[in-house]
């Protein structure tokens, strides 16, 4: 070790910080004559302590710092890398279980002697130390290349070994992912290369989710190997909440080669609302190497997303048909009609109602109008010549129509620039303009300014500030109105210009998508992150409370209970974070789960419920014969070799040929501030104190 001081400042400096603390000392010792009667040794003694104090002082002004290099020699570093997936594990079994395992130690202990060795296991992800439980449910070799690239690139790293079956499920091909490391690469090849007799269910391609009372599509890939002659069949049946199982659909398969592959395509009708779990399985056949990748479960997360729209009508008129026919083209509607007269529908069970005309100059539907209120439910007003204009302008605050009478105008849609509720496509808005005009009645239209308007009143070739189209919220409800009738044309020109209906589609659509969203407003609300999760993730939940004011709180404690299938319950509390609350509740066995959240504010309990399933990787049981050809690509690739698990010690001196193999010196510099010195200070402290003490003692203060 090599130990130097270096200034911030030029060297010679110091000589000014010795003649600063000479120059200090002879003023004040040898110049004064308050020491003159005092003996020599004294005036000495305390000049010396003054001038080396001050010179001390000075030279630390100039910021000195110790360096020191430090030359190490470091050995090669091996890791040594185990794949703890679950096919290992199927192929190391009772004794060969213990015999690999002291293998891998033997390996281990033997290169420990001249290297510096350090083992992984690998699997779902990387991790430090090898405990051979083989669990991961999948195999993603790259990772742990990408690993070793990370944290040992810059280091002395002399080789890598893979102790694998060579099947990986997960992640890149680690023929590539190797390059960077430029080390060599030795394999131990674990696992059996044997084809055996064995038909798997390999692949389930689906929609992860669906909506209810939709079709859909499963396709379902079934492999067989040395199965030639045989017979099975692939069922599908669907698991409730209670693990019952209730068979769906049956398909018979002849094996007709034994490199057998076919896919099945299954349509399954969501008949009901939630998470829905589904199982597909294949029959085993005899001889049958193994039957537990003949089973797979799905879980699809039906939507009920369907809303309920009623069409009150005071006559018939084209424009209902046109409104009808368009919100049924949606699948997430269901759409009613009804006249005002004679209403035979219970309006409080729709989502959205549309009033064509309504209040009417022969009936204003009073009653009607208060459901709609009391329940808040949305609503958009279509104001024609049929019209009561005065009962229309008290139903709703948002547009104030006076005049009217049986007169109307002919108007056209003029599109604000600056409307933003929601987004329109550009050929709406370019081509709004050229459709044919609307009725709207004779008067002065005026808008609240809580109204958002999208699109104004084109008369002739005036463009005015009268409102054709607008949106906005009274006593918490959404409310559109439309002062004008004939949409019908608006409908009919779209399909002569194009030949459908899309813009005219996008316009109602949006509008009746923006009035029926619905804010969430519940003070205390509990989501998961979301509602399908794999056997092998944690399951993540996050709270938020608010007061009267919709402020966020989190003073109370939150409490979270989890009921599986079978109806146990597992108790949680949140943690707190800044504002709000969050939940890691871990890893949960495959199945459906409900959730209920609770709290108490002030007296009162709030409630949040959701549900969650978690559903099963099957990854490693579908690929159960080893894939030795590409570790011996990948050790050939690299300059390394693959041996089998018998031959795990004739590694020791494979990896000792290489030239990777020898120890490196680094060189390390370290610094140190000398004012850090603890020891400066207190000489400091000593040399100022003897001064202080000798001269109080003859009086020189």
């Amino acid at each position: 070790m090599n130990t130097g001081i270096s200034f911030q400042y030029p060297a010679w400096f110091l000589i000014f910080c010795v003649l600063l603390g000479l120059a200090y000392a002879l003023t004040l010792y040898f110049r004064s004559k308050a020491f003159k009667e005092q003996p020599k040794y004294i005036t000495w003694l305390l000049g010396t302590a003054r001038f080396l104090s001050t010179s001390i002082l000075a030279v630390l002004l100039l910021s000195p710092i110790i360096q020191s290099r430090i030359t190490e020699q470091k050995k090669p570093i091996v890791i040594i890398a185990q794949d703890q997936s679950e096919s290992v594990g199927v192929s190391l079994k009772g004794d060969d279980t213990t015999t690999y395992k002291n293998n891998f130690n033997q390996l281990k202990s033997a290169l420990k002697a001249d290297y510096e060795v350090i083992d992984y296991a690998f699997g779902e992800e990387v991790r430090e130390g090898v405990d051979f439980q083989y669990k991961d449910k999948t195999s993603n070799l790259s990772s742990v290349l990408m690993e070793t690239y990370d944290m040992y690139s810059n280091q002395n790293l002399g080789a890598v070994i893979l102790a694998t079956d060579g099947i990986y499920n997960e992640g890149s091909n680690p023929i590539y992912a190797g390059a960077k490391l430029n080390v060599p690469i030795f394999s131990v090849a674990l696992g059996d290369t044997t084809i055996k007799k064995d038909v798997i269910l390999k692949r389930i391609f689906h929609n992860k989710i669906a909506y209810l009372g939709d079709k859909f599509s499963i396709q379902a890939d079934v492999t067989a190997s040395n199965a030639a002659g045989s017979n099975t069949r692939l069922t599908i049946s669907k698991v409730d909440a209670n693990n019952k199982v209730q068979k769906l659909q049956e398909f018979p398969m002849r094996i007709n080669e034994n490199d057998f592959f076919t896919t099945q395509e299954i349509i399954i009708e969501a008949t009901q609302a939630g998470v829905q779990r589904y199982r597909l399985q294949v029959a085993g056949i005899g001889g049958e190497v193994s039957t537990a990748n003949n089973v797979q479960d799905i879980f699809i997360d039906v939507l009920d997303a369907r809303q309920k729209i009623l069409i009150v009508a005071n006559s018939p008129h084209p424009d209902v048909s046109a409104l009808k026919q368009t919100v049924a083209n949606n699948k997430n509607y269901e759409v009613d009609v009804t006249f005002v007269n004679d209403i035979n529908k219970n309006v409080v069970e729709y989502d959205f109602v549309i009033l064509h005309q309504v209040p009417s100059k022969t009936d204003v539907a009073a009653p009607l109008i208060k459901k709609l209120n009391d329940k808040k439910i949305p609503r958009l007003f279509v104001v024609g010549s049929q019209s009561n204009l005065r009962e229309i302008n008290s139903v709703q605050s948002l547009l104030t129509i006076t005049g009217g009478l049986s007169k109307s105008n002919e108007v056209q849609g003029l599109l604000e620039n600056n409307f933003n509720l929601f987004t329109l496509d550009d050929g709406l808005r370019k081509d709004i303009v050229k459709f044919p005009p609307l009725f709207a009645p004779f008067g002065d239209f005026k808008a609240a300014p809580n109204a958002d308007v999208i699109l104004y009143q084109k008369i002739g070739t005036v463009e005015t500030k009268y409102p054709l189209l607008l949106f906005g919220e009274q006593n918490g409800t959404k409310v559109g109105v439309l002062a004008a009738e004939g949409i019908w044309k608006w409908r009919l020109f779209d399909f002569m210009q194009r030949k459908n209906y899309e813009i005219f589609d996008e316009l109602i659509g949006k509008t009746i998508q923006y009035l029926t969203v619905k804010e969430d407003k519940r003070r205390f609300r509990v989501n998961v992150n979301k509602n399908i999760f794999n056997e092998n993730e944690p399951i993540y939940f996050d709270g938020q409370l608010y007061n009267q004011s919709y402020e966020l709180i989190n003073t109370p404690d939150v409490s979270l209970t989890i009921v599986n299938g079978e109806g146990k319950s597992f108790p949680f509390t949140f943690n707190k974070t800044e504002k709000a609350y969050n939940l890691n509740a871990g890893y949960f066995p495959i199945g459906n789960y409900s959730y209920e959240g609770k709290v108490n504010v002030n007296g009162q309990q709030l409630t949040s419920k959701g549900r969650f399933s978690v559903r099963p990787i099957q990854l490693e049981i579908f690929e159960t014969t080893a894939d030795h050809g590409l570790l011996r690509l990948l050790a050939d690739k690299y300059d390394g070799a693959m041996v089998y698990p018998d031959k795990m010690n004739d590694l020791v001196s494979l990896i000792k040929s290489k030239d990777s193999m020898k120890p490196k010196l680094y060189d390390t510099v370290q610094t140190q501030n000398i004012i850090s010195l603890k020891w400066i200070f207190f000489l400091i402290l000593f040399l100022l104190s003897i001064e202080w003490f000798f001269r109080r003692y003859f009086g020189g203060y």
